[in-house]
């Protein structure tokens, strides 16, 4: 029997095209790699699972004056087979949100119409996008499903004391737009239950993006190269560990090791003064993503040095994690809340996360014989590319979909919700907060 489409989603967020991204990362202070990763892996899962999916995408930069670009105009694209529209808006501290939102508003009802939405899956805690889809797709019948990523309303060191109030603010919104959507999709099982508690949920730690999903990626035996890589890929900060990284670094023996940092951050000055002081310490790197993996798949080990006493910790699954295991190598990590326990067998945990921990997990991982490091890097990346492809994943959030979208064949459907109900309903004070967040 022929498998029933699954619901008309259109994925509002971020999912911009390759060349735009480029243009992002080459100016901006952040590097929103990861954002586009899971995004397009996000799309990849719903066309896999015959769901078809529309784009409505503001590009995903930091606020003037981290990107000094301040108008961004609206347009068309299309890319791998998916059309989308790019979102205009005015990149200044209180009209980007002001100005998404009705960007939002204009150009997301005309298309929620157009292609007949049934789920809007709205990517991250973006509060324009969420209060859109609260107060217009509801009002459409349209099932309103974030897709949870991050906690709301993170602080940064630079937050001045005007944004840190406007950022606690955006917390209530995001909370009260929470809990009248439809489900939730969330990397973690913590971000659901400390901010959408009581929605239905899936949870969905990541997407294995590697192609074919049945082949793994592992080096061929052959003779040992002249040095042995350890190898660290993201965000060059304190916040990620990448400093103790360095200190276990320093105090494994051997000439043949090397360390290769590749990234941007704070660090990433410090981590050019180590190198100019151990000749094993190369200097960080900032690669695009067709020359990283090569060199991620060469490594020995790859490593997630994340310390896990931090607040954040606990919404959080580092992508990384299943792009480390995809490549077919032996992964050391620290024992973060949000791994699933199914990954354990795969990964080598420093415990505890200090640089002694993870001196002494990746010595162990150094010390095994050939043949086993062989075989635990191609089981680990045998259990993502199988467990964590598109097909698989897209299949668990069809499923979920469905069942939000409703009813079960043969059932009468429910009727739509009229949009003087759904406003009634709307105060952003009904709902009171459950935590408050607590910065990085």
């Amino acid at each position: 029997m022929a498998q029933r489409p699954g619901p008309r989603v259109t994925l509002l967020g971020f999912t911009v095209p390759d060349d735009v991204l480029a243009e992002i990362t080459a100016r901006d202070t952040i590097m929103p790699t990861q954002t586009h990763t899971f995004a397009w892996g996000l799309v990849r899962s719903l066309r896999a699972a015959d769901c078809p999916v529309h784009l409505l995408s503001a590009a995903p930069v930091s606020t003037w004056p981290g990107n000094r670009q301040v108008r961004f105009r609206a347009g068309r694209f299309r890319q791998d087979d998916v059309d989308g529209q790019l979102l205009a808006f005015v990149n200044l501290l209180g009209l980007k949100h002001l100005t998404r939102f009705v960007a939002a508003w204009r150009t997301g009802g005309r298309a929620l119409r157009e292609r007949d939405a049934e789920v809007l899956l709205v990517h991250g805690v973006h509060s324009p996008f969420l209060w859109f889809g609260v107060l217009r797709a509801r009002s459409r019948g349209v099932h309103v499903v974030p897709v949870l990523t991050d906690p709301p309303g993170v602080a940064l060191p630079t937050d001045g004391r005007l944004v840190r109030l406007l950022r606690g603010l955006d917390v209530a919104l995001v909370r009260a737009a929470l809990a009248r959507c439809s489900g939730v999709i969330a990397l973690t099982a913590a971000l659901a239950e400390d901010f959408a508690p009581g929605r239905p949920r899936l949870v969905l730690e990541g997407i294995c993006s590697a192609d074919p999903p049945e082949l793994p990626v592992v080096p061929p035996p052959g003779p040992p190269g002249p040095t042995r890589d350890i190898v660290y890929a993201g965000g060059l900060s304190r916040a990620y560990g990448v400093d103790r990284l360095v200190e276990a670094f320093r105090g494994l023996p051997g000439n043949d090791l090397r360390l290769c940092v590749y990234g941007r951050g704070e660090l990433a000055g410090w981590l050019r003064d180590q190198a100019a002081l151990d000749r094993r310490i190369v200097p960080p790197a900032l690669l695009p993503r067709a020359e990283l993996l090569p060199r991620l798949a060469r490594a020995a080990v790859l490593v997630n040095p994340r310390p896990v006493e931090q607040d954040f910790v606990r919404w959080s699954f580092p992508s990384k994690i299943i792009e480390y295991l995809a490549a077919g190598v032996p992964v050391v990590s620290t024992r973060l809340p949000g791994i699933p326990g199914d990954y354990a067998p795969w990964l080598s945990f420093a415990e505890p996360d200090t640089a002694d921990g993870l001196r002494t997990a990746v010595g162990r991982v150094l010390a095994l014989p050939t043949d086993e490091a062989r075989a635990l890097g191609a089981g680990g990346a045998r259990f993502v590319r199988e467990t964590r492809n598109p097909g698989a994943q897209g299949r668990r959030v069809r499923d979920f979909l469905a069942g939000l979208v409703g009813p079960p064949d043969g059932q009468a459907p429910q009727p739509r919700p009229r949009a003087a109900a759904l406003l009634s309903r709307s105060s952003i004070w009904s709902t009171p907060t459950r935590n408050d967040i607590r910065s990085r």
